[in-house]
């Protein structure tokens, strides 16, 4: 998987419409499903709190 959320994370849903595969999981902090992640990385972007990362 080449992107994770750290525990910055305000898990406040900014990333989830973002994403075009659906992989990102919702609790606290989110997860990315690796299953799912194309590695497209336009969750980065939308991350106001810059939570999201390559791995």
């Amino acid at each position: 998987m080449a992107y994770t959320i750290s525990d910055t994370c305000l898990a406040c849903g900014a990333c989830i419409p973002e994403c075009p595969a659906d992989a990102i999981v919702e609790g606290t902090p989110y997860t990315i499903d690796e299953g799912k992640c194309t590695d497209c990385g336009v969750c980065v972007d939308s991350c106001p709190v810059e939570a999201i990362s390559q791995a």
